[in-house]
């Protein structure tokens, strides 16, 4: 045992090596080859940008480590290559480099995107190749099969605004990367051309169904293809007839765009009828593409006419929105039909054609995409006190006054006593008649699309029974038939304390007799999400995971308790700040005292292209996170499972980091810092999406109202990242103290959990760089406030390899690390010229102070670099 251990440590470092220096080979030299046809571009002062640029990043380089400041650094640049430049000059030269650099970004990225099969391990641990292997070798094939009966992975595609490509240049993208992984150098050429002529950003920002339209480019052109292709490798490894493939829920798309009303005013029921008809067009002309190519195969007597009937069919319902198929059964049975007569008559040619769009239909029926609808939990407070106001006044109520004065409990009875017809009634106040009409839209999804494309209703800041209670009455009253109500209510817990408070709150409702009839005609289901974001927006990044493994195990406890099986949708964003990171590896280890029969997450913005943006990466990332949640059920390794000691020792941890990070957030200089020194001010004018970036409209800055993206992604700019971090050397170094080091040490190396844990908070400490702003350490309103950051810094860089044994961080994943480090090195510049303009606003002199809009623009025009570099930074 020892033995192969040893072996498959070695192995796993042999190939780790192997693989750092083929990353360095096909995306490193290549970049530095392609980057150089940037100078050939037919453009005006192109070849002197591109000649500069070096020369600025070797300053930037020199001048951040000596302690020099953005401005000293910009300041000596002109001095040395621009002594003739006047200020408006230096203005275009800086805009001319962001351009530069944003290209240079854009192109890395499509080398790295073209040599992922190459520097990515793709039949290795976490993929399905060896999720196979290792079940045949453990005689672990037939619990396998069983797992794959229900087991179910739902991607949730959300709009929140981290996507800083248009969709145009992510055409350009897809098209690059293409030519680079054909060695296409003419067409690389051409299509770098067409970047250099291309603008990055857009004039205006978009509406919720443009978002919507950008991702459904993801689901005709990757998912379409790459989870049905997934099944198939599940099947042929299995041994399993395709055709008789049963889970058709196995992965599951979600979709926010158009559903998501929480804190976006845009977004109405006209929009969500419109993004669902979308979604159907979408996936109507796919299966239209493909009955095509089927029928131009099947040209044998008795099959052919079958199938061009199916094709025009198609046609039909796509173009000419004529009804021939009620629903995707009505498609699939004249489908299997021709099956049959393939099979006896001409021996199964081109079956796999056909299972393949067979297969299709039933994943993704008429719906491609799960439409989730969402608001915020005070919106519905407010509709039901104007409903019940409005109701009062023709005596089919109490007032609303009347109902503030009942206890929890008698609220709850009375709205589920309630008989009245909503549908029948008036109502003035538009935010009624529009929550009603989402309500509505949901029943008119369903009707059109199938019962999949929209069946759940998220409630945002859920603290109460009574906040569920609401959204059910309301759809019930509305869209219930009789006992039948086809709709999970899905709350969402976020903060600490609503994390603490959710067990709490689910036992009150599992108690409610008639809502547990509702879940067990959902199969016994209750979904709940819980929100990494604001989780560590509030508590701290160790806090917030420990918070929420915690809370998973005991709503897990509470709904078995009563019969009831929890699926957990995890709210994660990009960075580890924010859920992200390696993912997959929390699902993987997460042991039996968590419910795991689904893993439910959602994918935002930049990790949407980074990740699942081609057919490559999307199968990969799809795999692993499919694996994780089959593996802990089907091999139950050991370093999955948390003793009751290991649990203590975190709990302690958690509670020290929350000390740390809620004395840092409550320093009075928080907020101040966030609106005077860092980027988020700017966040509103990127254009990127449709959310507003505060949840509130007033004037001036409150921490509970600001969004978890730009909170997030305005440390990233800043190079600081502190929510990944901040509290985890303060905590490591205080339990340490307490003689608890060598346990700690213990736990990262038999722990999955608590090595996933940490290695995500390695790469925020990775990706930042205090260098580039050391000039506050000297601020006489910020200087001990970017000290205390600072020194955190170092701690818990020093505390996370002392309790690792790594010698640097995330060395143990090197080809990341090289990564991390090559896309951190081209976007250094814009770093100092964003660092310059903050610093020119703060600190303006007479001659400065005509320059403000340039300096503002500055500061926009380099966020786009600096988080697109990153991937997955906000």
């Amino acid at each position: 045992m020892i033995v192969c251990f040893i072996k498959e440590v070695y192995f796993s470092t042999s190939l780790k090596i192997i693989m750092h220096a083929t990353y360095e080979e096909l995306v490193g030299s290549r970049f530095h080859i392609y980057n150089s046809l940037f100078l050939n571009l037919p453009f005006q002062n192109i070849s002197r940008t591109g000649i500069l640029l070096p020369l600025l990043q070797q300053e930037c380089e020199i001048g951040f480590e000596k302690g020099s400041s953005a401005i000293e650094i910009i300041e000596n640049f002109f001095r040395d290559y621009g002594p003739q430049l006047n200020r408006q000059e230096q203005f275009e030269m800086l805009f001319n480099f962001i351009q530069y650099v944003e290209r240079q970004v854009a192109l890395f990225d499509s080398i790295e995107d073209a040599a992922f099969v190459h520097v990515n391990d793709v039949t290795g641990k976490g993929t399905i190749p060896a999720l196979l292997i290792r079940a045949q070798y453990e005689d672990k094939e037939e619990e396998l099969r069983e797992r794959l009966e229900d087991f179910s992975l739902r991607l949730v595609l959300t709009a929140h605004p981290t996507q800083f490509y248009p969709g145009y240049v992510l055409g350009i993208l897809t098209d690059l990367e293409k030519s680079i992984r054909e060695n296409d150098l003419g067409q690389i050429n051409l299509l770098l051309q067409q970047l250099g002529k291309t603008a990055f950003i857009n004039k205006t920002k978009p509406s919720p169904y443009d978002e919507a339209v950008t991702l459904c480019w993801f689901l005709e052109n990757v998912f379409y293809s790459s989870i049905p292709g997934i099944i198939q490798t599940l099947a042929d490894g299995l041994k399993m007839d395709l055709n008789a493939w049963k889970n058709d829920k196995i992965i599951v798309i979600g979709f926010w765009p158009g559903g998501d009303r929480d804190g976006n005013p845009f977004v109405t029921s006209e929009i969500t009828l419109k993004v669902a008809a979308k979604l159907k067009d979408s996936i109507l002309k796919c299966y239209y593409r493909d009955a095509r190519m089927v029928r131009r195969r099947l040209t044998f007597h008795g099959v052919s006419k079958m199938i061009t009937d199916i094709e025009q069919k198609i046609f039909g319902l796509v173009y000419s929105k004529e009804n021939n198929y009620n629903d995707p059964e009505e498609l699939l049975k004249e489908l299997k039909e021709v099956r049959v007569i393939l099979v006896k008559e001409h021996n199964g040619l081109f079956l796999e054609l056909l299972d393949s769009l067979i297969l299709k239909v039933k994943l993704f029926g008429f719906h491609f995409a799960s439409l989730d609808i969402r608001q915020d939990s005070r919106k519905h407070d407010a509709v039901w006190a104007s409903i019940l106001k409005t109701l009062a006044l023709k005596n089919l109520s109490v007032s609303p006054e009347k109902f503030d004065l009942l206890s929890s409990d008698e609220k709850i009875n009375y709205l589920l006593n309630l008989q009245v017809d909503l549908n029948d009634q008036h109502f003035d106040d538009p935010l009624v008649k529009e929550t009603i009409q989402s309500i509505l839209a949901i029943a008119t999804i369903q009707k059109q699309n199938g019962t999949m494309g929209s069946h759940r209703y998220v409630i945002s800041n859920c603290q109460s029974a009574l906040h569920v209670i609401e959204v059910f009455v309301l759809a019930r009253l509305l869209i219930g038939n009789k006992n039948s109500l086809e709709l999970d209510v899905v709350p969402l817990f976020e903060t600490i304390d609503d994390l603490a408070h959710a067990p709490g709150i689910m036992a009150e409702l599992y108690s409610i007799e008639v809502y547990r009839s509702h879940l067990n005609r959902r199969r016994s289901h209750q979904t709940i999400m819980l929100g990494f974001s604001d989780g560590t927006k509030d508590g701290g990044y160790i806090r917030a995971n420990w918070s929420i493994f915690r809370a998973k195990e005991s709503l897990t406890t509470v709904s078995r308790k009563f019969g009831l099986k929890a699926l957990f949708f995890d709210g994660r964003g990009g960075p580890p700040a924010r859920g992200g990171g390696n993912t997959h590896d929390f699902y993987a280890s997460l042991g039996e005292t968590i419910e795991s029969e689904e893993v439910q997450i959602t994918i935002q913005g930049q990790t949407i292209s980074s990740n699942f943006g081609k057919p490559a990466s999307s199968k990969y990332n799809l795999e692993q996170l499919l694996s994780s949640g089959l593996e802990g059920t089907v091999f139950k390794r050991a370093e999955n499972q948390l003793s009751e000691e290991n649990k203590t020792l975190l709990d302690q941890l958690a509670e020290e980091a929350y000390k740390s990070y809620l004395n840092f957030k409550q320093d009075p200089k928080f907020v101040p810092y966030l609106e005077k020194v860092t980027p988020l001010s700017f966040f509103g004018d990127t254009n990127i999406g449709s959310r507003p970036v505060k949840r509130s409209g007033g004037d001036g800055l409150r921490f509970e109202d600001l969004r978890a993206i730009p909170f997030v992604g305005s440390w990233a700019m800043m190079k600081q990242n502190v929510p990944g971090f901040y509290g985890v050397g303060s905590a490591l170094q205080k339990l340490s103290i307490q003689g608890h080091e060598a346990e700690l040490k213990a736990l990262y190396k038999n722990s999955l959990f608590f090595r996933t844990l940490l290695g995500n908070s390695m790469m925020s400490l990775t990706k930042s760089y205090f260098e580039a702003t050391i000039y506050l350490e000297k601020d006489p309103e910020f200087g001990a406030f970017w000290k205390k950051m600072y020194n955190e810094f170092i701690l818990s860089k020093e505390m996370a390899l002392k309790i690792s044994g790594l010698s640097e961080l995330m060395g143990n994943n090197p080809m990341i690390h090289q990564s991390v480090r090559l896309r951190e090195r081209i976007v250094l510049p814009l770093i100092a010229i964003q660092q310059y303009a903050m610093m020119s606003l703060r600190y303006p002199l007479e001659e400065t102070k005509m320059y403000e809009q340039q300096f503002n623009k500055l500061i926009i025009r380099c966020m786009f670099g600096i988080i697109n570099a990153a991937r997955n930074s906000a």
